[in-house]
């Protein structure tokens, strides 16, 4: 690239940047309706605000490089974010998330290029603040990457699907299975339970008409049904010697709630205070074992400070897992 076309360059670059980090403030904004704790709604309005900066000081730089001022830009950013934030309802959150990650990845792959540029530009100044944005959005992607491992190893996320990704996503937890879910494991365990007798059947055909009642007007006499008859199945696939069929219906408890308090890997975890119940999850190695207390927690007494502890938890296991 000849040095006359530098700067021209640089000007479309910061631009470009610019867009892009006022949609970035925004789907932050969109994302802190999604945070499953305080702590991680707190940790996504300062990702936002400090987006606003990073916008205003890339500004601030375009006019120095003599690029003209932009007014037009903002409300572009704005109405990719609202746009994003539309289409996205349809899709599970595994792929929103992805979606943001490549965000993340085009701001931190143009910030290494606007640095580059600004360094045969003989540009400090924009260098640094090329370098202060590359920071910025290498942990942003740190950050998105764990919350995807997170959701890769059936951990307990920072950030809850809507109640539109959840049916996308085959992972509702508020009115019960999910379609996805039930048609893809109810399937497996049904085929398996076919082969223990005509009493499991009979129970697996129980359940699979309880899920197809959940999100009826009933729900909290549906919900109590759809738990018996989880609970049931699991007892007599077990007892005929299905061990899959069972581990399913354990699997479905697990994350809906719904196992007994003597069940959960903690003992006596009903009578803990939040101190000794934040110790406790520490504690515990398997995401499977955290998955089940904190669905139980949420389910029950739902204190906001062991949910949040035990979603740094798994986030902790999550990065070993990415190797992040």
């Amino acid at each position: 690239m000849d040095t006359g076309t530098v700067t021209p360059t640089l000007i479309t670059q910061l631009r470009a940047l610019h867009q892009l980090t006022r949609t970035e403030a925004q789907i932050a904004r969109v994302r802190t309706a999604q945070a499953r704790t305080d702590a991680v709604r707190r940790e996504l309005e300062e990702n936002a605000a400090n987006a606003d900066r990073r916008s205003t000081r890339i500004a601030r730089e375009l006019s120095a490089v003599g690029g003209v001022p932009d007014v037009v830009t903002p409300a572009i950013g704005r109405v990719l974010a609202f746009v994003k934030a539309t289409v996205e309802q349809g899709q599970p959150l595994d792929e929103v998330l992805l979606g943001d990650l490549t965000l993340e990845h085009q701001l931190r792959d143009r910030a290494v290029y606007v640095r580059t540029l600004a360094r045969r530009a003989g540009r400090t100044s924009t260098e640094q603040l090329a370098d202060d944005l590359v920071t910025a959005h290498e942990a942003t992607v740190e950050w998105l990457t764990t919350v995807l491992a997170e959701e890769a190893i059936g951990g307990v996320t920072a950030l809850e699907p809507t109640p539109l990704q959840r049916v996308a996503g085959g992972v509702n937890r508020v009115v019960g299975l999910p379609t996805r879910f039930a048609i893809e494991r109810f399937n497996q365990a049904v085929a398996a339970v076919q082969r223990t007798g005509e009493q499991a059947k009979e129970v697996a055909g129980d359940v699979v008409g309880t899920v197809t009642r959940l999100g009826s007007d009933a729900g909290e006499v549906v919900t109590a049904g759809r738990d018996a008859a989880l609970g049931r199945a699991e007892k007599v696939a077990r007892r005929e010697g299905s061990d899959g069929a069972a581990q399913v219906m354990h699997d479905t408890r697990r994350n809906l709630g719904s196992l007994k308090a003597s069940e959960l890997p903690i003992p006596h975890y009903e009578e803990m205070t939040a101190q000794d119940a934040i110790a406790a999850i520490r504690k515990l190695t398997a995401v499977d074992d955290v998955t089940a207390v904190v669905a139980f927690e949420e389910n029950h007494k739902n204190r906001s400070g062991v949910v949040s502890a035990a979603q740094t938890h798994v986030a902790s296991l999550a990065k070993d897992v990415a190797g992040v």
